[in-house]
């Protein structure tokens, strides 16, 4: 079992020939999801081949879940035009919608995100790298060869932090590897992670990583408080950011006391959970975590 995406799982691409999209359609291909179509009104009929396979293309994202059952639409337009692909494809009625596409406008965001809730449809993104069970099924540009299957659950607001924890842990291995994303506004939170990976049994412990700017570290910290079992170990990036500054993504800014990576590790450690001060250092306590978790399970 995993969280949101499974081996089950039949994605659409919308954007999928354009150059961003053709690139990681092959990749996703070749990681073995199932990839059963694109969406381009333009070239609709026609189909595209990946290396020997030959992906259809459909005229709208309700062709495409009609022809294929698909379920999972894996969104790469450009900015302007992502509010229109995710509003399409949430009056479909696709479960899930993961939207990679960066500088997507944050009234757009706010607009289809909620519209999205509203509707039943859950978003991962904008601007984030997709999520991944590896060894079923990649929906988005996270490196599908980093680490193998396993029992942690990962969810964070960096995608080079993701492609780092997995590397860091990569014999270890992965339930699901959730990247939200860094806007201001996000359509899967921390919390919607942790509650997933809480009811999920094939995850262990589960790895959060945060960064400054805002206040989702500090709900989560509350959220694992009250609701979570599991153990949760921690990281948070910006420790050295100056005060005002945008830091990558842009929900990434400190804003006098409010939104640093002090205050962030304070609520997390408050809540129990361990927090490294660095990547290398945050394996090293998922590793000790597990092994004493196993321990008192075995003794």
């Amino acid at each position: 079992m995993a969280i949101y995406l499974t081996k089950w799982s039949k994605v659409l691409v919308q954007g999928m020939t354009g150059g961003e999209g053709m690139k990681h359609t092959r990749l996703m291909l070749a990681a073995g999801t199932d990839v059963v179509g694109g969406v381009n009104p333009r070239k609709a009929g026609r189909s595209v081949d990946f290396d020997d396979r030959a992906v259809p293309v459909f005229g709208s994202v309700d062709d495409g879940m009609r022809s294929t059952g698909a379920d999972v639409s894996v969104v790469f337009v450009p900015p302007a035009f992502v509010k229109a692909a995710v509003v399409e494809a949430v009056d479909a009625g696709i479960g899930l919608v993961v939207v990679i596409t960066e500088g997507v406008p944050v009234h757009d965001s706010v607009a289809f995100t909620a519209y999205a809730r509203s509707r039943g449809t859950r978003i991962v993104g904008p601007n984030c790298p997709g999520l991944i069970t590896p060894g079923q099924s990649n929906a988005g540009i996270i490196p599908a060869d980093i680490a193998k299957p396993g029992r942690v659950g990962l969810v964070s607001k960096s995608g080079t932090l993701t492609y780092q924890l997995m590397y860091e842990l990569r014999d270890t291995g992965f339930s699901t590897c959730v990247g939200i994303g860094g806007d201001p506004v996000v359509g899967t939170t921390h919390i919607d992670c942790l509650a997933a990976f809480q009811d999920d049994p094939d995850t262990e412990l589960i790895v959060l990583i945060g960064e400054i700017g805002g206040d989702a570290e500090e709900r989560a910290a509350a959220y694992i408080r009250e609701h979570v079992t599991k153990p949760v170990v921690g990281y948070i990036a910006g420790f050295t950011a100056p005060e005002g500054r945008t830091m990558g993504h842009a929900g990434a800014i400190v804003s006098g006391s409010s939104g640093t990576a002090r205050a962030k590790r304070e609520a997390l450690e408050a809540a129990g959970v361990g927090v490294g001060g660095t990547p290398t250092e945050t394996a090293r306590l998922v590793l000790a975590r597990l092994e004493t978790e196993r321990d008192v399970t075995h003794s």
